[in-house]
């Protein structure tokens, strides 16, 4: 409540890799939805790229299982679960990879 999105990213992130965010940029948005409760529920994915501080010591904390580095490369888009997640990681790598 009463946190913008750029706020609530840097708040994540810290929660979640220990790591300091000091730049949030907007990059663009999936249509979403999901079934919960019988009811299709409608939102919105919104992607962003960050940079740190200092990446030298992540930690996996609070929901976060596991955290690694690994070149955009050998990042894959179906390794993401949530269909418009992965169309998203697919696009970031396509917008990426051409610069």
């Amino acid at each position: 409540m009463e946190e913008t999105v750029e706020d609530g990213m840097r708040r994540e992130i810290l929660e979640e890799t220990g790591l300091t965010v000091s730049e949030v940029r907007y990059l663009f948005s999936i249509p979403n939805q999901y079934l919960y409760s019988n009811m299709l529920i409608h939102t919105i994915d919104m992607f962003y790229e960050v940079q740190v501080d200092d990446n030298t010591h992540p930690v996996a904390d609070d929901d976060a299982a596991a955290l690694q580095w690994m070149p955009l490369t050998e990042v894959n888009p179906k390794d993401f679960g949530l269909h418009s997640i992965s169309q998203g990681v697919e696009r970031y790598l396509a917008e990426s990879l051409r610069k």
